[in-house]
Parts: C-alpha cells; sequence; structure tokens
C-alpha cells in the first residue's frame, strides 16, 4: 500500500478511535450522573423515612369515621340533639327559638359524653393498630418522629379541648361543634409534617367544615359528622391503598 494510503487509513482510525473515546466518556458521565441521582434520591427518601412518623394505620382512620357516624346518629335520633334549638338560642336566623341557656346546657351535656367515647375509642383503635403496624414495620413508636409527631398533635387539641371547656359552662353551647373541628384541623394539619402528607389536605378539610358549621348552625351537626365521619373514612381509606397494601 503507497505511504498516502496509510498515512490517510491511520488518521481515519485515529480520528475513529478519538470519536469513540469521547463518546465512551460521555456515556460513562451520564451513567454516573444517574447513579448519583439514584443515591440522592435513595437518601432523601431514607431522611424522609427516618424524621416522620409512618406508622400511621389507615384502618385506624376509618374506624374513627364510623365511630363519628354513629355517635352523630345517637346523638340525634336517641337523644334527640337539635343544633337548631341552640342556634335559636344563640340568636341566629334560622334557629328555633324557646330554648333558655340552662335548657342548652343540659341538652348538650349527653353530646358531651357521646363525643368524648368517640374520642377516646379513636385513641384507642389509633394506638392498638398503630402499635401493631409499628411492630410489622419495625418501626419504634417511641423514637424522634413519633414524639414530634405527638406534640404537634396535642398542642392544639388540648388548648382547643380547654378552651371548648370554658365555653361550655359559660353556655356559649352552639360553639362546641366547630371548634372541634376547627382545632383538630389544627392538629392535624400541624402533624402532618411528621407523618403522610395527606394528613395536612384532612386537616385543611376539617377547619373549613369547622368554619362552614359556625357560618351555619342549624346544620352544624351534619358537617361534624362529614367532618369527622366521611373525611376520615375516606382518608384511611387513601392512606391504606395508598402505603400500606
Amino acid at each position: 500500500m503507497c505511504p498516502f494510503c496509510t498515512n490517510y487509513f491511520s488518521k481515519k482510525l485515529q480520528v475513529k478511535k478519538s470519536y469513540l473515546t469521547l463518546q465512551y466518556k460521555v456515556l460513562f458521565k451520564m451513567k454516573k450522573e444517574v447513579d448519583y441521582l439514584k443515591d440522592l434520591m435513595a437518601i432523601r427518601s431514607l431522611m424522609e423515612r427516618s424524621s416522620r412518623f409512618m406508622s400511621l394505620s389507615g384502618w385506624a382512620g376509618v374506624l374513627a369515621g364510623i365511630y363519628a357516624l354513629v355517635g352523630a346518629y345517637i346523638a340525634h335520633s336517641l337523644f334527640g340533639f337539635r343544633p337548631a334549638e341552640l342556634a335559636g338560642q344563640a340568636g341566629f336566623i334560622g334557629g328555633e327559638t324557646g330554648l333558655s341557656r340552662v335548657q342548652a346546657l343540659e341538652s348538650v351535656i349527653p353530646v358531651v359524653w357521646i363525643a368524648l367515647a368517640v374520642l377516646l375509642l379513636s385513641l384507642g383503635s389509633a394506638f392498638y393498630l398503630t402499635r401493631r403496624r409499628a411492630v410489622k414495620t419495625k418501626e419504634p413508636v417511641g423514637r424522634a418522629a413519633s414524639a414530634r409527631f405527638i406534640a404537634n398533635l396535642s398542642m392544639p387539641l388540648v388548648s382547643g379541648g380547654l378552651l371548648m371547656l370554658v365555653l361550655l359552662f359559660a353556655g356559649h353551647v352552639w360553639l362546641l361543634i366547630p371548634l372541634s373541628l376547627v382545632f383538630y384541623g389544627l392538629a392535624m394539619f400541624n402533624a402532618g409534617n411528621y407523618t403522610f402528607r395527606e394528613l395536612k389536605l384532612l386537616g385543611a378539610i376539617e377547619v373549613v367544615m369547622g368554619l362552614f358549621a359556625a357560618l351555619f348552625p342549624v346544620a352544624s351537626l351534619l358537617f361534624w359528622a362529614a367532618g369527622f365521619g366521611l373525611m376520615h373514612i375516606i382518608y384511611g381509606i387513601v392512606i391504606h391503598y395508598k402505603y400500606q397494601r
């Protein structure tokens, strides 16, 4: 072969070799970047799980909703609880008049006991099911994430409960249903920073339900049943099928 041809093919092979080397370097660099991205995502997921309490049982939410619906039915059907009478006593348009402050207080006492029973049943079911799930997933209940969750949940609940007691004995009984929804919603929204993000949405919905119950106290029991009952059932089903199947 002539020297010119040899030189030509040699240069061509060098160019091709350089091109392949460059292409390999680019692909290798891209692969490393993809690997780094996967590692970062895995680290982020691990950090998020370590900072959040993820053992809340979805079925606990469903049971809490069922308890609330049963409680609302008992209050209305068996004890004859009528928010329209409380609204009338407070002077709202559409409320039924003729109920004194003492009578309003007496009419709401059984409902308060029903609400406490619903709360205790819900907390008991949540504790049992969450603890069982925590054992199953090997997530310690007493770790920092669960402690932060409980602390952020407790503050609005305790302060709201104390305020409701003050209003109860002061005779402002029509405010109990709206405030129970609002403070519970604030507690859920606050605690949602340390568990499933859907809890923040549930909290926001509860607050809205409470505001509507305050605006329309005649229908406040319906808003209470929708907020504590229906919304909890939907939330629990979503959590179970999204995270815990």
